[in-house]
């Protein structure tokens, strides 16, 4: 079984994309929405809450763990990796959705990125430091969207102030660099917003989102790791968690996932 996890509803966009690719696989799915967002919490505290979430999914029977959060795939990924897994899980695996977006942006060949993301990626510079060896260079221009992903938690990603707030971010980060080939929307809550993203910036400036190139890199990591792909459940099985009112993540997951959705309750403690 392969599992997604994220801060709350934004990984049913990566979640979405990846069974459109691969629907024969079984999938669990968790939202920790009683503490979104991450953005705004120190690494530590989104680190604890990712062993907690981790050790849930592994303990449901999932064997690959897909982090659909670039807040925690920046601040927690590698520490799980190298320090929580040897010891707790070496026989499993964890993978984030910043890696597979940087090689995206390698294999297009952009010079000039625009990067919209949480306060918490854009102060890691990840993107820098995961391209920082390319020749020649990729450009990175950052800018954090605070107030995003709190809006479109509540639902309220339809209102005009949420347009607003997205013109004027696209303001921030073109007020930067004015040959921006490329934007990424380094948060997986934001696809909810393309139209309004794709509304704001010039025609001949691509929008990325990460669901189909978290898709794409998943497939082609596992036809690459075969140990691993073979020890996935089959089935075509999807299963939804929330930490957080079950009422409100059913009505809204919908959004995202396009599909009606019936969540489980989950509660994540410390794992022994």
């Amino acid at each position: 079984m392969i599992g997604v996890f994220d801060s709350g509803f934004g990984g049913l966009t990566v979640l979405k994309s990846v069974v459109q690719k691969m629907p024969e696989y079984n999938y669990l799915y968790l939202g920790d929405s009683a503490r979104v967002p991450y953005g705004e919490r120190s690494q530590e505290t989104v680190y604890t809450y990712t062993i907690q979430a981790v050790d849930f999914l592994f303990k449901k029977g999932c064997q690959l763990v897909i982090i659909a959060c670039n807040t925690v795939s920046s601040r927690a990924l590698r520490r799980i990796q190298q320090e929580f897994l040897p010891g707790a899980y070496p026989d499993r695996k964890v993978l984030g959705v910043i890696r597979p977006s940087a090689e995206e942006l390698v294999d297009r060949k952009c010079r000039k990125v625009g990067i919209l993301a949480t306060k918490g990626v854009v102060d890691s510079k990840i993107y820098t430091e995961e391209l920082e060896e390319i020749d020649p260079p990729i450009e990175i221009f950052y800018q954090p969207c605070p107030l995003l992903v709190p809006i479109i938690e509540a639902g309220r990603q339809d209102e005009p102030r949420c347009d607003e707030l997205v013109s004027g971010y696209l303001d921030g980060l073109f007020a930067q660099e004015g040959a921006i080939d490329t934007i990424l929307l380094s948060c997986t809550h934001y696809p909810i917003l393309y139209d309004a993203f794709r509304r704001h910036t010039p025609d001949q400036v691509e929008i990325l989102s990460q669901g189909p190139i978290i898709a794409d890199k998943l497939e082609d990591y596992l036809e690459r790791h075969m140990e691993v792909e073979r020890g996935l459940s089959r089935g075509g099985n999807r299963v939804f968690y929330s930490t957080g009112s079950l009422e409100t993540f059913d009505r809204l997951a919908g959004v995202f996932y396009g599909e009606p959705i019936r969540a489980i309750p989950a509660t994540l403690d410390s794992p022994e």
